[in-house]
């Protein structure tokens, strides 16, 4: 039976003492004590560089011990979804109804099914499968030439109503949801097969938190459990044992977001019920939440950060705060990682919103080095109130 805890009490304030969501034991939490830091660091998936093996080896380099798994840096898709939708251009099964170069989220290319055409799994190539059987072995060498044996293979995966959405749009993604459902878990299963509890499968679901945050506040606990259903039972249909981590997204599209949130309850909704329905049997090692929108850095009000004050998660789940941004000075970022570290009642680890492919490789470089920098600052002091 999954153990939940209430990770905080009510906003502003911290519990004396706090089970620790990534299984370390627990995390003195007194007023005026500081912590031994724990703090680990998370690439989301995309890193601009020329092939896997030199994004592994950035990642493993730059980040050293804090790193809690291994990206491939999905150089095969840095803009996520889009080889996938382009590749429909030429299916059988497919056809174009609006064009669009992908300049913006309303230029985006929309098919339908063809009429008389039944669409199924096995017919939709996501490229996952494809992308681990040309990194992993890559990964294992330089795991083991870092002595990071240890750390995991992270492998990006799509949420399945994602893709469906991107390519088909809302109403025709609902009616055909089942056949890229299929193909994900047929992709998931073929790499677990082969790679066991060695890779954790990273699902990625920004238009459900879009969703959530784009409804009234009264609803969305209901928008966020019935999305919630969906990740989960994507999880449920894989194989027992399999390890799953969620990145909460609201879009990167050319390093734009598709939404904003006025603050930080719509991913803490959708955190919780994702969390709530989780199957047992498929351990879910981490939720990312994104704290900046794309582009624009993370708010500094604390006002927006007080609703992290009702985050549960389980005691196994680790919660990466996705606040890493190379845009806003280093204090201000300290500032804003305290903040959630305040309300969640726990360090937490370091990552920024999303992939860092629609970055120059300069800009990368900063975001990783700052990732670094706010995982291995000193703790802060953790104090009755903050605002």
């Amino acid at each position: 039976m999954t153990t939940f805890h209430r990770v905080a009490g009510r906003a502003g304030q911290c519990r004396p003492e706090v089970a620790s969501m990534s299984g370390r034991g627990t995390v003195g939490m007194e007023k005026g004590t500081r912590v031994k830091n724990t703090r680990k660091t998370h690439l989301v998936g995309t890193i601009p560089a020329e092939s896997p093996r030199g994004a592994m080896q950035w990642a493993l380099s730059q980040l050293g011990d804090s790193l809690d798994m291994v990206p491939d840096g999905e150089t095969h898709r840095p803009d996520w979804v889009l080889h996938i939708v382009e590749e429909l251009r030429t299916h059988p099964d497919f056809e174009l109804t609006r064009d669009g170069d992908w300049s913006d989220y309303s230029k985006t290319p929309m098919f339908r099914v063809r009429r008389g055409h039944t669409l199924r799994g096995d017919d939709i190539k996501l490229g996952i499968e494809a992308s681990f059987r040309d990194s992993y072995p890559i990964y294992r060498e330089l795991a083991v030439a870092h002595g990071r044996s240890e750390l995991p293979f992270q492998v990006g995966a799509p949420g399945d109503l994602d893709v469906a959405m991107f390519a088909l749009g809302p109403a025709r993604a609902l009616r055909h949801r089942r056949a890229f459902t299929d193909a994900t878990l047929g992709e998931i299963r073929a790499i677990h097969a082969e790679a066991g509890d060695q890779v954790v499968f990273q699902i990625e679901v920004p238009a459900e938190l879009v969703f959530v945050a784009s409804v009234p506040r009264f609803i969305q606990p209901a928008v966020a459990g019935y999305l919630a259903r969906g990740i989960a039972g994507l999880a449920r249909q894989a194989p027992e044992g399999a390890r799953f981590g969620i990145h909460l997204c609201v879009g990167d599209l050319q390093h734009r977001a598709l939404a904003r949130m006025r603050d930080s309850g719509p991913l803490v909704r959708l955190a919780n019920a994702i969390a709530a329905k989780w199957p047992a049997g498929r351990p879910l090692e981490f939720v990312h939440a994104p704290f900046s929108a794309a582009v624009e850095p993370p708010p500094v009000n604390p006002r927006w950060y007080r609703p992290l004050a009702g985050l549960r998660l389980p005691t196994t789940t680790r919660f990466i705060a996705g606040c890493a941004h190379e845009r806003q000075d280093l204090a201000a970022q300290v500032h804003v990682r305290n903040l959630i570290e305040r309300m969640v009642g726990r360090q937490v680890d370091i990552a920024t919103s999303c992939g860092l492919g629609r970055r120059d490789p300069a800009a990368a470089d900063s975001a990783m080095r700052r990732t670094a920098e706010l995982a291995s600052s000193p703790a802060a002091t953790v104090r009755e109130s903050d605002g």
